[in-house]
């Protein structure tokens, strides 16, 4: 196909006229006037050679057999090949004709065709003219939104380089036509419909048709996409005459729409005309827009819809869209109302919804989930692809026909905020695609206070989307009409291609950023126009009552009656004196919490699993369990080292991780693991997917055969990204509690280009939006000598976002670790053993509600002898160890002991080895705190009893400003109420996370171990 192509653009060079108008993609033009799969207009013998019409060849002719040549050089004998490729060339008269050589293969030379150029003077001119045209045509479809009448406020300062388009009746010079051609009759290429039934139309009425196609209030850009089909899918949508009609009815309900969108507007600015509520003043037809995509969607079989949008207009999307009670919004803004439930809540606009309702169009059930976001704007987009992408799973709609998402964006944010690329990017990519979404863009033409010019690059805001050939529907927001008919193309195209599609609705903001705000400092020309713009609705209601869709009296009866449902929920939202965030939630379980939101028990059971279970998932990881499959010789060693492991009753990291996932999949817990990179892991210990040497995208999942009714594994690798992966998977867990999703960072620092999303939606998330979630981060973290990248996941962060009190000592009562699981935000964990690992990952799961779990996971531990873990520690009846004591000569005589040691994670490791090369096990207790938040008291407390006669050192291998150091003391002490100091051994407070250099590192590790040993290391010191 390719050198096809390649040969086509050989054939077809372009024209001066083209040349003129900057197209330079031979291969495309190929594409589009000769690569067809479409049949010829006519069936031309094909055998009839040039020559013998020499004299007196009919025009009529030679012009079909021109376009026959044009549909497939194949159509035409080999001369008359041979002829139009040369007269397109432009070659001189008498010249074209060239013989195709004879079947012998002896040569023959040039035979010229005077007479027939002498007697056909205007053929080539015929030739070049229709080449012309059909370039015309070319560049309205390419460039016709270029001068389309998009912006209302026709200031637009969209720039494109100072390009001349090339479009128009005054621009036909350009491609070597004069005035006197625009009467003249030309045949329209099949790669056009303006012409309707009609194959042939004047030059005038061919340019008129696509000005009405391409230069209105619609503006299309798709000519970069390199699918035919649907190049042409989208140019019948717009070029087909008389296309875009709407029936009586569906303009009333355009009209009532845009009633209700604009009065709820001037509801509220009449009531609260000081309170923010960024409000849709200038893009009205939003609604309508949304109502319609939903509409049509329904039609065609969606069930469920995800949205996310930033705050301008979520309130009226929320009453007009989602249908939101208009007494829960209006009792919002009484700055009296009582919090009714836990948590910090949030401001109205941030908030989201969830509602079932039926689509009063398609007469059917439909489920529309706003999910609730921060002012991070676009953060939101990756975390509803995730919740649909899980939706889609949960549901087995595995073609997107039954659950879909909407996208809403400011055109500054859309331009502006990487994850927007990010998101895009996840959307054809088989573990992520959601098969498409819809995106609308509110192109408000400005930003805060920023002018397009200084906030973007490219021309329009929407070209992003470009980078997945997504078509980009522009449209002049202040003519309704083609809103709606945008919007329902926009539907079908999701429908027919399901991959992504872009409607820019280019609007105004007719206020500041918000209500308080005076844009006249910043933009006045602007907004001395925006105080002239006459309302939308306004112009759109003169039009319809114009055309007699609606008397005048109807539509102030319909007015009316949309202000007193305003006016009844504004009296009903007085009685209102308690907030309840819970009506604001979007991602409801209503199968896991109790009808008032609790869970349905406090009590978290026992994490182990039988040996005969443990033995059967260890056999699994260490098999292939296909047959002929070929898998590499380095990973058979590694899987004839986990069946010796399993013949001797232990397991290492990827084992007990093996452990934990396999036992959840028997029990029908879906589990999901993502990231870059995952499938074999970073410092390749999992290969949880095996790959046949012999065989391209032949691979095994081992995981997939425990059981015949388990749930499925999936693990996947993702894009080279933080941000855009973790909201997805985090949107993943919204969907379901009966899902353990897990995202690992390929190293734990990698977490700080995702901390949007950890600081925004993990940490705070049920705070502010009562949505609990239990995604768990797996974070590879470790002091190695490896340099300050890759060394510290920087657990001091997470650590200083818990809402535990350092200063409070709780109080201790029966299932205390699991109220305190309950009432923290986070769970934050270094395990140093795989058996702990297996036991957290099985609680995440296990316990009766779910919050985020934070895992620093370990690098060389994955290989070390110690770090190993019997099956004994992984049987029924036991648990995870938030603490573990000593349990060596130590622990036998507490009352010997001078020093506890409390540690967590790898360092435990290093501090045993050093103490016993020192002969102190006797002497120095080491004790790992293996659940960091929320912090053990009662487990601390004990330990620092037992051993009543030892002084306290926290030692860690991070610097002293990092790490758990200013998490964990002041807790200890609190512990102790005071009564005992907390000593610190470690690395000294530094900028970098740790020193490239690896004898600097030695020296620093040897000194910290020195400091935790010295038992006169801090006499006397306060």
């Amino acid at each position: 196909m390719h050198r096809l192509r390649t040969t086509m653009a050989r054939l077809r060079p372009l024209t001066a006229a083209q040349s003129a108008l900057s197209i330079s993609q031979p291969r495309l033009l190929a594409i589009e006037g000769g690569l067809r799969t479409f049949k010829p207009v006519r069936c031309l013998n094909t055998s009839v050679a040039a020559e013998p019409f020499l004299n007196g060849t009919s025009s009529n002719y030679v012009e079909e057999m021109y376009y026959a040549w044009l549909e497939n050089p194949r159509n035409v004998h080999k001369s008359w090949d041979i002829f139009f490729r040369n007269a397109n060339a432009g070659a001189p008269p008498g010249a074209a004709y060239q013989s195709p050589p004879p079947l012998s293969g002896s040569s023959q030379g040039l035979t010229g065709v005077q007479a027939l150029m002498g007697a056909q003077p205007n053929l080539e001119k015929l030739v070049q003219d229709h080449q012309a045209v059909h370039s015309l045509i070319r560049a309205y479809q390419v460039r016709g939104h270029h001068i389309a009448k998009l912006d209302p406020l026709e200031i637009s300062c969209v720039d494109f380089d100072d390009t001349p388009c090339t479009v128009g009746f005054q621009n036909v010079g350009v491609y070597g036509l004069v005035e006197s051609d625009l009467d003249k009759v030309f045949r329209l290429p099949t790669t056009t419909f303006i012409g309707g039934s009609e194959s042939s139309l004047p030059l005038r009425e061919i340019i008129r048709r696509l000005e009405m196609a391409y230069c209105q209030h619609i503006g299309v850009e798709f000519m970069f996409i390199n699918d035919l089909e649907q190049c042409q899918w989208i140019r019948e949508k717009f070029e087909t005459p008389g296309i875009m009609q709407f029936s009586l009815e569906e303009k009333k309900t355009l009209l009532a729409r845009m009633i209700r969108s604009t009065r709820f507007e001037e509801f509220l600015q009449r009531k609260w005309s000081s309170e923010k509520r960024f409000g849709l003043e200038g893009c009205e037809s939003l609604i309508p827009a949304l109502k319609t995509i939903i509409d049509m969607s329904s039609l065609s079989g969606v069930e469920s819809v995800i949205m996310g949008m930033p705050h301008r207009g979520r309130l009226n999307v929320l009453a007009n869209v989602i249908r939101k009670e208009l007494d829960q919004i209006f009792c919002q803004f009484d700055s009296k109302l009582e919090a009714a439930d836990e948590g910090s809540g949030d401001v109205k606009y941030h908030l989201g919804m969830y509602h079932k309702r039926m689509n009063r169009v398609s007469d059917r059930e439909i489920s529309m989930s706003l999910m609730a976001n921060p002012s991070h704007l676009e953060a939101v987009d990756p975390v509803v692809q995730g919740k649909t992408k899980a939706e889609q799973f949960y549901s087995g709609d595995t073609e997107g026909k039954r659950v879909m998402s909407i996208l809403l964006h400011g055109d500054a944010a859309f331009a502006g905020q990487g994850i927007v690329y990010e998101t895009f990017h996840l959307s054809d990519l088989p573990s992520y695609t959601t098969h498409g979404t819809i995106h609308v863009v509110v192109n408000n033409q400005i930003g805060f206070t920023t002018d397009p010019r200084m906030a973007r690059s490219s021309p329009y805001p929407t070209d992003v989307a470009r980078v997945v050939n997504a078509p980009i529907f522009h449209v002049n927001a202040d003519d309704p009409e083609a809103v709606i008919y945008v919007c329902k193309v926009a539907s079908e195209w999701r429908n027919t291609f399901h991959k992504d599609v872009v409607v820019d609705l280019v609007c105004y903001r007719r206020n500041g950023h918000n209500e308080m705000d005076e844009p006249m400092f910043t933009q006045p020309l602007m907004y001395k126009q925006i105080k002239k713009q006459k309302g939308v609705l306004q112009k759109f209601a003169e039009k319809v009552i114009a055309e007699g869709v609606v008397t005048t009296q109807a539509y102030e009866e319909e007015v009316a009656r949309y202000d007193k449902i305003c006016e009844d929920a504004y009296n009903r939202s007085k009685d209102e004196k308690i907030l309840h965030i819970k009506h604001w939630l979007d991602s409801p379980w209503p199968d896991f919490f109790n009808l008032d939101g609790q869970p349905k028990t406090m009590h978290s059971p026992p994490t182990g699993i039988s040996e005969e279970e443990l033995k059967h998932i260890g056999n699994i990881a260490s098999s292939v369990p296909v047959e002929d499959f070929t898998i590499h010789g380095g990973l058979s060693r590694i899987l004839k080292g986990r069946a010796n492991m399993v013949d001797q009753r232990v397991c290492d990291w990827a084992l007990g991780e093996y452990m934990a996932f396999g036992s959840l999949l028997k029990e029908g817990i879906h589990i999901r693991l993502s990231g870059q990179d995952v499938e074999r892991g970073t410092f390749s210990h999992r290969h949880h997917v095996l790959h046949d040497q012999n065989v391209d995208k032949r691979i095994c999942i081992p995981m997939n055969y425990v059981s015949p009714d388990q749930a499925p594994y999936t693990v996947c690798n993702s894009s080279l990204s933080e941000y855009g992966v973790l909201g997805f998977e985090l949107g993943f867990a919204m969907a379901s509690p009966n899902a353990l999703v897990l995202w690992e960072a390929q190293f734990g620092d990698f977490n700080n280009t995702a901390q949007c999303i950890i600081d925004q939606f993990i940490s705070s998330g049920q705070a502010k939006w009562v949505r609990q979630n239990g995604i768990v981060l797996l974070l590879p973290h470790g002091m190695e000598g490896m340099g300050p990248e890759h060394s510290s996941a920087r657990p001091e962060r997470f650590l200083q976002m818990c809402n535990d009190d350092p200063d409070v000592f709780p109080k201790i009562t029966q299932d205390f670790a699991v109220h305190q699981l309950y009432d923290c935000n986070w769970i934050v964990v270094n395990c140093s053993t795989p058996a702990n690992y297996f036991h957290v990952l099985r609680r995440q799961i296990l316990q009766p509600f779910r919050k985020p779990l934070i895992v620093f996971t370990p690098k060389s531990l994955l290989r070390h002898p110690e770090a190993k873990s019997s099956f004994d520690d992984m049987l029924p009846a036991t648990i995870f160890k938030r603490l573990i004591p000593d349990e060596g000569p130590a622990a036998a005589s507490p009352e010997k002991v001078k020093r506890i040691v409390f540690c967590s994670g790898k360092i435990y490791y290093e501090l045993t080895r050093e103490r016993k090369n020192r002969g102190m096990e006797d002497t120095v207790a080491v004790i790992r705190i293996e659940q960091l938040s929320p912090f053990p008291f009662d487990l601390v407390k004990a330990e620092t009893d037992r051993y009543s006669n030892a002084d306290l050192v926290w030692c860690q291998e991070e610097h002293k400003n990092q790490g758990y150091h200013d998490y964990v003391k002041p807790r200890i002490c609190t512990t102790t109420n005071h009564t005992r100091p907390v000593w610190y051994a470690g690395r000294d407070p530094a900028a970098a996370p740790a020193t490239g250099n690896k004898k600097t590192h030695l020296t620093e590790l040897q000194r910290l171990v020195d400091a935790a040993f010295d038992l006169d290391a801090f006499s006397g010191k306060i």
